[in-house]
């Protein structure tokens, strides 16, 4: 275990890497706690390898195709659930295409994946054809066709020179577009032939792929869409020139050139985009004309299949976001409606909470807050639809039928927990009765739902169960379950939620009969050693993320395994959900605007006291902290502005210094530069580092290309210059998904573990 550092007169980045390298000279509390568990964790990627992921139902209705890898290999193969059976069967894996070669990933393919948090090998997405009877498979840079017909698998013949990425089938299934190099290509499967799309793509101009805050904060992955008739691609150019070069270095490697990302930041220059629309048998471009200046931002493209080509446009400041419909002859774009009050100050729009579809008749169904309906598009009118509001509150709309109305949806009213519905047929112009609604969940849990109104696919977790994925019909029966090959945590989390949740959320009508939580109410989560003895009091440690669009506090098993081992080393962990947190509606989140400092960790304080108060097990002076990313800062920030509750910390890769991360997260939440440098000032920890007066232990994988090993090192110079003593661990290689390292994984919990005993004691 490392020791708490010492000012000495050496390189601080020396210094830091020496500190995690170095041997101990005796055996330290986290060499003596047992890792079994974390150990198995780690191997098994958090007990979730072997559960199925990514289903997708076939257009025909009678099988869902799903990955699924090993309980103990993170390699995903292809898998089928047949409707009628019920029984799932492996039909195609990565070894089969690749004929024993190793799975070799791109630079530009790793980096995808980091964006989506996938930290599994093999098949990573898969694509229907419009028949259902063809699947096109990405893997290793290569793209495959499989025909569930004949099984024949056979290689596209693309070209050389690039990364292939974003393989999409033509409308008609006919063709399949991709990405390669920074440009987008078409190819003719009957002629077998690749022609570009797009031509002068670089480095710095790319076409056809999302820049990096469309995807690390958007959710917007890819950067080209296909015409409803197969003729036309919209696709995204991203001007780089003038946005900042950041470069990742790997400390192992110094032989080795480090990756280079284009990283915008607060008060900087962003990416220049725009959309052009190109014949897909070639021709000229022609770019949707948008005032620029005033939307920074391409949020969303829709081009359906009933609908205009469709843009969702944000202004820099993210308080205006607005519908577009753009002529696909002249480029001219029309405004559809407003999303946000244009004088608004202080509020922004959650890009997360909109989904649009077009309808047969001209109709758009829209989502955000509630579902509304734009009736005769261009008038600029929306009308809600009622789906009992007053009583759910609707997440996501995960499918919707153009043609008869019928869709699917999560909602709930409590942000414990999440529920799944159907949406039977109906016109959507005019108030949905209730029954037309089909609740296909009950027990308590997280529930989310995909595939088809058809064949609606649930996968659902509870505070007692792992994640399993279900089939239903459209009458809400259950079909069967995908099949799981998962190992199962051998502990059941002893969790107990504030306040309690354990009522059902909605009777059978539908109406909510528990009761709606307190408006200033933080909810929260005690979890108790197995061998907890109410005799005696335990030191505490606060597991916090605590950053917006993130709820830790839930009812899902897997959030709460890694809490309970912690538990059991000897201390009660507890998780907030402080304001600025989603499910508690815009005035809650927007509390935390400008105040990243203040507002979240006055709400973690105050619900620690509250649970202090009510709960005499929990020793109020022996409290820790502990986060990663947001939770790190959160971590951090609480050793440094409240050393009076918190006595020990351990922050992992923390945002130190909000001028340091990237334009679309951080401006949403903390306002424009100049004008707001008061906000990132008083956020930001750099300032605070002479004011550490207690333990502090520093993690950060020097390869993170979302929160920089920058930061860190930053707050570390700061504390070391101004004499504190603290704590740093520096992880080689590793990338802001630490969890994908099953090595650090284990590791870095059983050192957290020794650190809290060390610095907060035993049970007394």
């Amino acid at each position: 275990m490392l020791s708490p550092m010492k000012t000495t007169p050496v390189a601080l980045g020396v210094l830091l890497i020496c500190a995690a390298v170095a041997p101990a000279a005796e055996p330290t509390p986290s060499q003596s706690v047992d890792t079994s568990f974390l150990k198995k964790y780690a191997e098994t990627r958090r007990f979730m390898l072997g559960r199925p992921q990514s289903p997708k139902v076939a257009p025909d209705g009678k099988t869902v195709l799903f990955l699924r890898a090993e309980a103990d290999k993170p390699t995903l193969k292809l898998f089928e659930f047949d409707v009628a059976t019920g029984k799932s069967k492996e039909v195609l894996s990565p070894a089969a295409l690749l004929k024993g070669d190793t799975e070799n990933l791109t630079p530009e393919e790793k980096a995808r994946r980091e964006r989506m948090r996938l930290s599994a090998g093999g098949f990573a997405d898969f694509h229907f054809d419009n028949t259902g009877q063809r699947v096109l498979l990405p893997l290793s840079g290569k793209l495959f066709v499989f025909d569930r017909t004949n099984g024949k698998v056979t290689e596209l013949k693309t070209g050389e020179g690039g990364a292939v990425v974003d393989a999409k089938w033509s409308p008609d299934g006919h063709k399949v577009a991709y990405v390669r190099g920074f440009d987008v290509y078409v190819y003719d499967l009957a002629t077998e032939k690749e022609t570009p799309v797009t031509t002068g793509g670089t480095a710095i101009k790319t076409h056809g792929l999302a820049e990096f805050v469309a995807q690390e904060e958007m959710g917007r992955f890819t950067g080209y869409w296909w015409a409803p008739d197969g003729k036309h691609i919209a696709y995204e150019e991203a001007d780089h020139t003038g946005v900042e070069v950041w470069y990742v270095a790997d400390p192992f490697k110094p032989d080795q050139k480090p990756a280079e990302q284009f990283y915008p930041r607060p008060g900087k220059k962003n990416v220049s985009v725009r959309l052009g629309i190109v014949p897909v048998e070639g021709g000229e471009t022609v770019w949707v004309e948008w005032d620029r200046k005033e939307y920074e931002y391409l949020a969303r493209v829709e081009w359906q299949k009933y609908g205009p080509l469709t843009l969702m446009l944000q202004s820099r400041k993210q308080n205006t976001v607005d519908l577009f419909e753009a002529d696909v002859r002249t480029g001219a774009a029309q405004r559809l409606l407003s999303l946000a009050a244009r004088e608004s100050d202080r509020e922004w729009v959650n890009l997360d909470r909109i989904a649009l579809y077009w309808s047969k008749d001209g109709t758009a169904l829209l989502l955000r807050d509630q579902v509304t309906t734009i009736k005769n598009r261009g008038d600029n009118l929306a009308r809600k639809i009622d789906i009992r509001s007053s009583f759910i509150k609707i997440d996501r709309i995960a499918h919707f039928d153009p043609d008869t109305g019928a869709g699917l949806f999560q909602a709930s009213s409590h942000p414990h927990r999440m529920h799944a519905f159907l949406m039977k047929h109906g016109h959507r112009a005019q108030p949905l009765r209730l029954d037309e609604v089909v609740q296909l969940t009950r027990d308590n849990g997280v529930h989310t739902i995909a595939g088809t109104d058809k064949l609606p696919v649930v996968v659902s977790t509870t505070a007692r169960s792992m994640p399993v994925t279900r089939v239903y019909n459209t009458d809400g029966k259950l079909v069967g379950a995908l099949a799981s090959v998962a190992l199962e945590p051998d502990v059941t989390p002893n969790v107990e939620f504030i306040p309690d949740p354990s009522e059902p959320e909605f009777n059978d009508h539908g109406h909510r009969q528990s009761n709606p939580p307190k408006e200033d109410e933080c909810f929260a989560a005690i979890v108790r050693p197995k061998n907890f003895d109410p005799k005696k009091k335990y030191p505490v440690i606060v597991d916090v993320y605590g950053g917006p669009r993130h709820l830790h506090v839930q009812q899902a098993m897997r959030n709460w395994l890694v809490p309970q081992w912690l538990a059991d080393q000897g201390f009660i962990v507890v998780a907030i959900d402080n304001r600025g947190t989603p499910g508690r509606g815009s005035n809650w989140e927007a509390a935390v605007y400008q105040k990243f400092g203040t507002v979240p960790l006055e709400d973690q304080v105050k619900g620690l006291h509250r649970l202090c108060a009510k709960y005499p097990e929990l020793d109020k002076d022996r409290v820790g902290i502990v986060g990663w990313s947001f939770g790190g800062y959160m971590a951090a920030n609480g050793v440094l502005r409240a050393p009076d509750v918190f006595k020990a910390a351990v922050a992992g890769a923390p945002v130190t210094d909000w001028e340091d991360y990237d334009t679309h997260y951080t401006e949403r939440y903390m306002g424009l530069l100049p004008e707001s440098k008061k906000a990132y000032d008083d956020a930001s920890l750099i300032p605070l580092a002479k004011d550490l007066k207690r333990p502090l232990l520093l993690v950060h994988g020097t390869a993170d290309d979302n929160v920089y090993y920058r930061h860190t090192l930053k707050l570390a110079n700061a504390l070391f210059r101004a004499g504190r003593d603290f704590e740093a661990l520096p992880l080689p290689g590793v990338t802001h998904m630490y969890t994908s390292d099953p090595v650090v994984m284990e590791r870095l919990w059983a050192k957290t573990a020794g650190f809290f005993k060390t610095h907060l004691g035993e049970p007394k």
